[in-house]
């Protein structure tokens, strides 16, 4: 079991730093596409996508998101560490307007691992002013917005350790970000 898409998720850890290169409109449609295909309930689809590249939109959306609570405000991207798109997941709340979140789930992680096999990082955020990201991208009555997905090359290469005692992650002092995982063993009982 050492596949492409094992070692991708292996590897794949959530990005706030980024380099300022431009992300081509055809690896956006991309990992739309990957969202697209994920798995969806009953098959209903409800899940749409708005891309967001155009970097003065781009820089409204920074301002209505939060960045890693744990280390904030160390965490947060500097003035040239900023993400250079965001792909908002939307639901469509004429197709279904509940029980979309593992929808939401799959096609997130899709885009999150099709991103990191073209060197590009992503933070899929939650903590988000979803009004104003509503404004922002004049969103039609009848779409959810669920989360944003910020993405950018990846300006650092966080590592994940196994969790010793605590699951925050933290910087250490070289400005390395750590991300401790809890074991495999203390999370998965046989039968």
């Amino acid at each position: 079991m050492n596949g492409k898409v094992y070692e991708t998720i292996i590897a794949r850890r959530t990005v706030r730093k980024f380099r300022q290169d431009r992300i081509s409109a055809d690896i956006l449609e991309r990992l739309v596409n990957a969202a697209r295909l994920a798995p969806s309930a009953m098959n209903m689809q409800p899940l749409r996508y708005a891309v967001i590249s155009t970097p003065s939109i781009a820089g409204r959306i920074f301002d209505c998101v939060k960045w890693a609570r744990y280390i904030a405000p160390a965490g947060d991207p500097g003035p040239d560490e900023k993400p250079v798109a965001y792909i908002a997941i939307l639901v469509d709340a004429s197709v279904r307007e509940k029980g979309y979140e593992e929808d939401v789930g799959a096609a997130a992680q899709n885009i999150m691992l099709a991103a990191w096999e073209e060197g590009i990082g992503s933070c899929w955020m939650g903590s988000i002013d979803r009004e104003k990201i509503r404004n922002i991208l004049n969103l039609e009555k009848g779409m959810i917005l669920d989360t944003v997905i910020a993405l950018g090359y990846k300006g650092e290469e966080p590592v994940y350790e196994e969790e010793r005692g605590s699951i925050k992650y933290y910087k250490d002092e070289t400005g390395l970000l750590h991300v401790p995982k809890k074991g495999l063993t203390d999370i998965m009982k046989t039968y």
